[in-house]
Order: C-alpha cells, then sequence, then structure tokens
C-alpha cells in the first residue's frame, strides 16, 4: 500500500532534479520562488480489482517572482514546455515511479497560468496536473 506522503515526497524529488527550482512537498507558509509545491487534489480509490490500484490527481503549483513581467513570463514558458531541461513533464515523467512508490505516474496538463498575491507580493503562477497510479 501507498500513502500519499510518500507520493508527495516522490514528485516532490522529481521536481527537484530541475535545476534552480525548489521543491515542496507539503505547502510552505511563506514560498521561496522559484518553486513547486505538491497539492493533493484527488484520491480515486479502488481503481482495479478490488484493492488493485488508486488513482491519485496532484497539481503542482509552480511559482516564479514576478520582478518584471516579461522576464517572468519567460521563465514559466521553459516550465512548462513538454521537454527540456527545465520541463516539469519531463522531470517528472522521466521516473514514472517516482523512485519506486507508484505504479505509474504523467502530466497530463498546465492550467491556470496568471498571477497570484501572497502577502504583499505578487507571483506568477502555473499548475499543472499530475495523475498518479499506486497499489491500493
Amino acid at each position: 500500500m501507498t500513502s500519499l506522503s510518500s507520493l508527495r515526497s516522490g514528485l516532490a524529488t522529481r521536481l527537484a532534479t530541475i535545476s534552480g527550482l525548489r521543491s515542496s512537498a507539503t505547502i510552505p507558509d511563506n514560498p521561496a520562488p522559484p518553486v513547486a509545491v505538491v497539492v493533493p487534489n484527488r484520491i480515486a480509490y479502488d481503481q482495479s480489482f478490488g484493492r488493485g490500484s488508486d488513482e491519485y490527481t496532484f497539481t503542482i503549483m509552480l511559482i516564479v517572482g514576478r520582478v518584471a513581467d516579461r522576464a517572468s513570463q519567460t521563465n514559466l514558458d521553459a516550465y512548462c514546455a513538454s521537454s527540456g531541461s527545465a520541463s516539469v513533464k519531463a522531470a517528472i515523467e522521466a521516473d514514472s515511479t517516482l523512485g519506486g512508490v507508484a505504479l505509474d505516474c504523467r502530466v497530463t496538463q498546465m492550467t491556470n497560468q496568471g498571477s497570484l498575491a501572497i502577502g504583499d507580493i505578487t507571483y506568477h503562477t502555473a499548475e499543472f496536473e499530475v495523475v498518479v497510479i499506486a497499489a491500493g
């Protein structure tokens, strides 16, 4: 049986392979951009033959600094690419077992690129949906 915390940690570990990007398996009080935060979204239990597997859906919230609009958009573009050294999708899917804690995972979409105010600071963000299949 796979634990939610081990899947969050596995995703954070994969995201940490992107040079210069911090990652957090839990939601930080004060994020230090650029940072990718793993947020559990949904668990669909019993997806195969009794307790064979569960399907987990996570949101990866990517937060970058907004010193200049154009520069922060360019930074987000690299993270949103489907391949490349800064690609969130490529980093996660490079080990679809998340270090052996999942049966499979994939990044299915990027949504909600925009601005987010935390305290007195406004950041640029993008959200990535990750679907993980793990033993039940």
